[in-house]
């Protein structure tokens, strides 16, 4: 008897490690200490549901590389570390994701020093969203995955902004780096009816047009954006507005040459910039300068096939536009409409000045020096007699060869308001096709030659002219 007994207890023991064993191997799975902690800032999630169709594939399971990564990544960095996956993130390119990235962002915000992770092996959908500051100093938006909008107009959310995708205001101190990629899924957005359609037959017909910007910097500062590669936004790649101190590095941006309204990087209202040692190939200005500028220095680009590296457009619906000491060399410009611009519109007011194209190596290019003041993105627009001042303009070593269906220079200045000291030095620009060399356009642009350029700019006219705009001072 006695036995019997020891026997049954022997055995109620070890059913009871049993269960105490299996319930502690169901809860110690990867990073649950850290997920319970986060947790306390702000409860993940639940998970969308995926779309209605029923031919939508399944969710693909996590690479295994990427629960390796979980796994492996140290422990210290979990006070620093805000993984978008350890609140709620699915990152498998259906399930909507946004609420995870506010989540992390409003944790990661919180603290110094900070890294908002955005993990390779994963593509995150995310809905229009912004990132709000003031954060704490020194965050880091680190992309290593993929991250994508909804696939075009008619997944877009109703009663959503349709002119912004991701946007980051009042941000003081970030930076946004990683080997990851930006996918702005532009396509279906560029085929809307209000689109410009360069076939044989296209047209341009009413009807909703509004498109997002990918990546917006609204009233921020001090800002990094280096090492991402970000391609086929539905408009602008990068858009800084009423910025100062942004530096912009090694960042690969590509779309198609037709993709309307592309333009890689576009800055306005923003002061203290430079952007070096970037790829940019699209189907609009590679780098578009807006009113409000200064202090920009802009080196070691690639840019095309493209629209070029342009300032402007300027005083657009008789606006006032003030933009000076501006800074572009050391770069190529391939295959492109254009190579450095300066575009403005009759009518506006306001001055551009100190402005310096520098060591440039032009490939192919259709106008490789344009300065437009009779900009018109119509058939037709009125003239006005009004217009934004150009001056102090220096084009220096300048090399390279043109398209042949339009001069190497043009410099079409307003009537009644002239561009004045605009500078050649060591030029030399030639058909790359035949040998027949064009004579640059000029119309009442004043400056001079420090040296024969190539084609001669004999039409440039010399001195300064009779009448002049209000100083630069009084202008803006």
């Amino acid at each position: 008897m006695e036995f019997t007994r020891f026997c049954f207890l022997v055995f109620s023991i070890f059913l009871l490690c049993c269960a105490c064993s299996v319930h502690c191997r169901f809860y110690d799975y990867p990073n649950v200490s850290r997920f319970h902690a986060l947790s306390q800032i702000s409860m993940p999630p639940s998970h969308a549901p995926a779309p209605a169709s029923a031919s939508a594939p399944a969710p693909a399971p996590a690479p295994q590389g990427a629960i390796d990564d979980l796994k492996n990544s140290p422990k210290d960095s979990a006070a620093t570390t805000f993984n978008v996956l350890s609140y709620g993130a699915i990152g498998d390119g259906v399930t909507d994701d946004t609420q995870a990235f506010k989540m992390a962002w409003d944790a990661a915000c919180q603290v110094d020093s900070a890294i908002l992770l955005v993990p390779n092996h994963y593509s995150f959908m995310i809905q229009s969203t912004i990132f709000t500051g003031p954060c704490k100093s020194g965050l880091i938006f680190k992309v290593e995955g993929t991250i994508m909008p909804p696939d075009g107009p008619d997944s877009w959310p109703k009663g959503v902004s349709k002119k912004q995708w991701l946007v980051f205001y009042r941000i003081d101190g970030m930076s946004m780096q990683g080997g990851g990629l930006i996918d702005g899924k532009g396509e279906k957005w560029w085929n809307l009816p209000c689109k410009p359609h360069k076939g044989i037959n296209g047209t341009t017909l009413p009807g909703p047009c509004d498109s997002p910007v990918a990546i917006r910097f609204f009233m921020s500062s001090n800002l990094t954006v280096q090492g991402l590669k970000i391609k086929n936004s539905p408009l602008f790649h990068f858009r800084f507005d009423s910025c100062r101190g942004v530096h912009v590095d090694s960042l690969y941006i590509k779309a198609p040459p037709q993709s309307p309204n592309t333009d890689g990087i576009h800055i306005e209202n923003t002061n203290d910039v430079t952007i070096r040692n970037s790829i940019i190939s699209n189907g609009d200005d590679c780098i578009s300068i807006g009113a409000g500028c200064f202090n920009v220095d802009i080196r070691n680009m690639t840019c095309g096939p493209s629209h070029g590296i342009s300032i402007g457009s300027l005083g657009f619906r008789n606006s006032r536009a003030c933009v000076s000491n501006i800074t572009v060399s050391d770069s190529t410009i391939k295959y492109s409409d254009n190579g450095v611009r300066i575009k403005t519109w009759q009518g506006g007011f306001g001055a551009v000045s100190k402005i310096n194209f520098n060591n440039l190596r032009m490939e192919s290019v259709r106008n490789p020096i344009i300065l437009d003041q009779y900009y018109c993105s119509t058939k037709s627009c009125a003239n006005q007699t009004s217009a934004v001042y150009v001056s102090d303009v220096m084009y220096s070593n300048i090399k390279g060869t043109y398209d042949v269906r339009s001069p190497p220079m043009h410099l079409a200045c307003s009537n009644s308001v002239p561009c004045t000291n605009l500078t050649f030095l060591d030029v030399e620009l030639y058909p790359a096709q035949g040998q027949k060399i064009l004579e640059p356009f000029c119309w009442n642009a004043y400056g001079a030659l420090r040296t024969l350029t190539i084609p001669p700019v004999f039409c440039l006219l010399e001195g300064t002219p009779q009448s002049l705009p209000s100083s630069d001072s009084d202008q803006c």
